[in-house]
């Protein structure tokens, strides 16, 4: 199976949480109501400026993927 890079996800215990999954090396999940991220890889060892780099992209591309999603609801 062939996963999409992001997927939306939600949870009713946290009605006002929007969480996106980002599926790809290095997954992780991000809450954007606070920008909250759960990583679900070891990055240790990795180069902590080539990672902060790689997370501010990702972040911005998650919330791109978010609002492009909720464009389809609008009309």
């Amino acid at each position: 199976m062939t996963l999409p890079k992001f997927l939306l996800a939600d949870n009713s215990k946290y009605p006002e949480d929007i969480f996106v999954l980002h599926t790809e090396f290095p997954r992780f999940m991000i809450n954007l109501k606070d920008d909250e991220i759960e990583w679900f890889e070891d990055l240790t060892g990795e180069n902590e400026e080539d990672i902060a780099t790689e997370l501010a992209d990702l972040m911005d591309k998650a919330g791109a993927f978010y609002d492009e999603e909720m464009k389809q609801y609008e009309d």
